[in-house]
This record gives structure tokens, C-alpha cells and sequence, in this order.
């Protein structure tokens, strides 16, 4: 953050630049801890259970509209919450739950939410085992607000992070990026654009399952705020690498990429909440990406670019030949899609 940053914006919430720095200026300066990693979406407790160690995260959920193609806010919490634990190598076991209402919501649409929890927990296998609620008056929130925690079980012969990269290593995404941002935006009907594409929302733990028998294997991400370009940025800074794409690589579905174009949207900043980035290494990458696409989720799958020494930049090769550097995200295109 600058000196001139006085007051929290919508930026500092979209996964990018100034999100970066609020986290680690304010929140792990103040409380900085063994525990803490700001590079990880789940920490890794100090208790060994029985089958593994113990992964602990949480997350919250703003998501305007409430209801949207392919989900809801509940359905959305549930996989958001497991698939950070899923990408850190772990299994999912135990979600906690706090909901925040608003004085004048629906019965119906809470009936639908809750329900989208209860069948999402019970695809995934884990337990709603703890919650709360509180509502406030009207006009306070918007409509409902999840709050979730999740417990997961993680082999700890499994060794994953931003610092295990290296140069050379191969970078697979299990899907099409942006399908969430863009679905959420077209269920606003802002603009006065309407379409039938539905979010991505998943479970990403068949991936993660599969990925994490790779020995290649060196980092996992699901990248929702800020889409695959801040995961990209994510890995130049904590691993003082270069990363390189090819855009021709990069699975974007039309409907996608023609709302990108119409409203100068940069599908590689679009929300995904049901697709894994991970960094391979370069002689296991064909092995990953097959067994991948073995799976009715990542049929998709594609190698899009590789690890580099330098330039510490992420670089986008374009379809006619040519390079250009994407830079850190900064404004909030799409707020609340998560």
C-alpha cells in the first residue's frame, strides 16, 4: 500500500496487487506466525493424526447475486472452503459454518442456499460439523453472507509450495479459466447482456487426488480472485521466477472470450471456482496432463506455459507470434463473484 491509501477499497479485496499488500502489511505484520503463510490458501497444523497432519483454512462469501447459472452462495462456500483444502494436498473432513442474514430475505432463496451446502457437503464427503448464525437489519448486508473453516487430512510425504518451483517446470490448468466471472456478471444482466453459460463451480479433489500422485508434482492453486494471471504473479514473486504462457494454450471457451472482447474484460483476471493451476515438473508434465484429462473434469486440461530464470515477468506470447506483459491486477473488474 502508498501513503495515500487512508481507506480500504474494493481492490484491496480482488486477489491482486493491493490485496497483496494488505495482507502482508497490515494483517501478517501484526500477526506474524509459524503457523501464518500467505503464500499457501491452507496452513498445515503441528498434530499428526493418525492417517496424516491436519490442513485448517477459511474463507467467506459475498457473491451478488446470491443465485446464479451453475450455483449459489452455499454450494460456493462449501466447494471454495474444500478445494483450498484439496490444493494444498489435502482431504477434506470437517466444515464449520457461519451465516450472516439480512433482515428481509427470502425463506425460499435461504431454503435453496442451505440446500446447495447440504448436497455439495455430501458429493464432497465432508460434515457441516459446527455453525452459527446472526442476522442484521435490513440494509446492513447483502442478503446473506457465508462464512466457512475447513479441516483436512494431508499426507505429509506430500512436499508442495511456491518454493519447491523451479525453472523448467510446466504450468497445467485442469479447464477453461473465467467461466464464473463471466457467469456471475451475465446473472446480474448488467449491460444488457444475457447467456447460458454456467459457472464452473466444483469440487476439485478427483484433480487433486490424481495430481498429487505426479512425483512432479511442486504447487497447486485454485485460481479464483484474480484467475490464473495473479496465480502467475503469485509465483514470481514468492519464487523470484519468470512464468511464460502461451495464449493459444490457454483453454477459453468462446462465450468467454466474446464478453471479454465486447467489454475489454481480460479473461485471464476471471474468476474459476472449480479449476486447479498447478506447477509441474517439465519431464512428468505429459504423464499429469493425461491423467488429468482422464477425468470427466479435467478433459479440458492443457499445458499453457512454463517456469522461467528471467524476465522476472509473467509474459504472454500471442497468437500471431508476438509478447506482451500482463501486469498485476489493480482494479476490481467483477466485484463480489466470490
Amino acid at each position: 500500500m502508498t501513503m495515500q491509501d487512508t481507506h480500504v477499497s474494493l481492490a484491496h479485496g480482488n486477489g491482486g496487487r493491493y490485496m497483496r499488500e494488505l495482507i502482508h502489511e497490515i494483517f501478517a505484520r501484526h500477526l506474524a506466525n509459524p503457523l501464518l503463510d500467505t503464500e499457501s490458501d491452507a496452513a498445515v497444523l503441528p498434530w499428526n493424526a493418525a492417517d496424516g497432519e491436519l490442513a485448517f483454512t477459511t474463507d467467506s462469501f459475498t457473491v451478488q447475486p446470491i443465485e446464479f447459472p451453475g450455483g449459489n452462495i452455499g454450494s460456493l462456500a462449501v466447494h471454495g472452503t474444500t478445494n483450498d483444502l484439496a490444493v494444498a494436498g489435502a482431504v477434506p473432513k470437517y466444515l464449520s459454518l457461519g451465516v450472516l442474514l439480512e433482515e428481509g430475505l427470502e425463506f425460499a432463496v435461504l431454503e435453496r442456499v442451505v440446500a446447495g451446502i447440504a448436497q455439495a457437503a455430501r458429493e464432497i464427503g465432508v460434515v457441516v460439523a459446527a455453525g452459527d448464525t446472526k442476522v442484521v437489519r435490513r440494509g446492513e448486508g447483502g442478503g446473506i453472507y457465508l462464512n466457512t473453516s475447513g479441516i483436512g487430512v494431508r499426507n505429509p510425504n506430500l512436499r508442495l509450495g511456491m518454493r519447491e518451483i523451479r525453472a523448467g517446470d510446466a504450468i497445467l490448468v485442469s479447464g477453461p479459466v473465467g467461466d464464473h466471472g463471466i457467469a456471475v456478471m451475465l446473472a446480474r444482466e448488467q449491460f444488457g447482456l444475457r447467456g447460458d453459460l454456467q459457472s464452473d463451480a466444483a469440487s476439485v479433489l478427483p484433480i487433486t487426488l490424481e495430481l498429487a500422485r505426479c512425483k512432479g508434482l511442486r504447487f497447486m492453486r485454485d485460481p479464483t480472485r484474480g484467475g490464473i494471471a495473479t496465480v502467475m504473479h503469485e509465483i514470481v514473486h514468492a519464487a523470484g521466477l519468470g512464468v511464460y504462457l502461451d495464449e493459444t494454450q490457454v483453454p477459453v471457451r468462446d462465450s468467454v472470450r466474446s464478453v471479454c472482447e465486447m467489454l475489454g474484460y481480460d479473461p485471464y483476471f476471471l474468476a474459476c471456482e472449480g479449476r486447479v493451476v498447478a506447477v509441474v515438473a517439465a519431464d512428468e508434465a505429459a504423464a499429469a496432463l493425461a491423467a488429468v484429462r482422464a477425468l470427466p473434469s479435467g478433459s479440458d486440461a492443457a499445458i499453457i506455459g512454463r517456469v522461467q530464470e528471467q524476465p522476472l515477468r509473467l509474459i504472454l506470447r500471442t497468437p500471431l507470434g508476438g509478447e506482451r506483459v500482463i501486469e498485476e491486477l489493480e482494479d476490481d473488474p467483477l466485484p463480489r463473484i466470490c
